[in-house]
């Protein structure tokens, strides 16, 4: 394939929103924003990658299922939102040549045959390619979170990008359970226009501006725990010179937050 695709850092929402009515309207920019992206990329892609906010571990594991279960990795939904199927086909090849990349990479990597699809994954997925037909796997972060190690990771999957592979992170770009409603509003405006700002920066000075993000204004009130964020890096580390433009903008979600994602490329 000769179009080179961009990379994506998406806010893919709570649970599995799109299934609850009063979560789907509240979110309904967020769904478009979705559903729009295989009219942005303008070419059907050999296959999605994700790294998602949901799964991590000591290594960077690869799915590498044929046919990759289910994971309903959140709680205190009803019942029905249990019963969802995404039954989008793996891609057992492909993840062979991206463990080899990542290894390559002097990264630790592992193949992972029993991974299923968390929520961060088939929620958007289920709305981006709702057909369920696009050949589609994740890749793991590392429990340290380590932001270069995970652009180092995005380094590594960038040939990908000329081989029809959509690499997609998907997190949030505020994610504090503790804190919604107006309590949300300062520091989730504060760090969305924080991010927005850094990473419309040359290449260089966004890196620099990434790798220190905890110094951002709210950023450890926005990001208690970061695994929502890091995706971004891994996004962004496979995009490293792209432009970012903002394709989701959303502010009140909850009573206070705002959320963003990016397209890179």
């Amino acid at each position: 394939m000769g179009d080179i695709l961009p990379t994506y850092f998406i806010s893919h929402g709570g649970g599995p929103w799109p299934w609850i009515p009063d979560m789907a309207r509240e979110l309904e920019p967020l769904a478009r924003s979705l559903a729009r992206m295989p009219q942005e990329i303008g070419t059907r892609p050999r296959a999605v990658l994700m790294i998602s906010g949901h799964w991590e571990g000591e290594e960077y594991a690869v799915m590498s299922s044929p046919n990759p279960p289910m994971v309903y990795d959140y709680y205190n939904f009803p019942p029905h939102t249990y019963e969802i199927t995404y039954p989008a086909p793996g891609a057992p090849a492909l993840a062979e040549e991206i463990a080899a990349r990542i290894a390559g990479a002097g990264l630790p990597t592992a193949m992972a045959p029993d991974q299923g699809y968390d929520h961060g994954t088939f929620v958007p997925m289920a709305l981006m390619y709702p057909e369920a037909d696009m050949p589609l796997l994740q890749v793991s972060m590392r429990s340290h979170y380590d932001p270069a190690e995970h652009f180092a990771l995005g380094r590594a999957l960038a040939p990908l990008r000329e081989q029809g592979v959509l690499i997609v992170g998907s997190g949030l770009s505020y994610h504090n359970l503790r804190l919604f409603g107006p309590g949300a509003k300062e520091p989730s405006d504060v760090f969305d226009a924080w991010l927005g700002e850094t990473l419309t920066l040359a290449p260089e000075a966004r890196h620099a501006a990434l790798m220190a993000w905890e110094t951002a204004p709210h950023a450890r009130t926005c990001h208690a725990q970061e695994d929502h964020l890091v995706p971004l890096f891994a996004a962004l580390g496979a995009a490293a010179q792209a432009p970012a433009t903002r394709v989701y903008h959303q502010t009140g979600i909850r009573g206070g937050v705002t959320a963003s994602s990016w397209r890179f490329g």
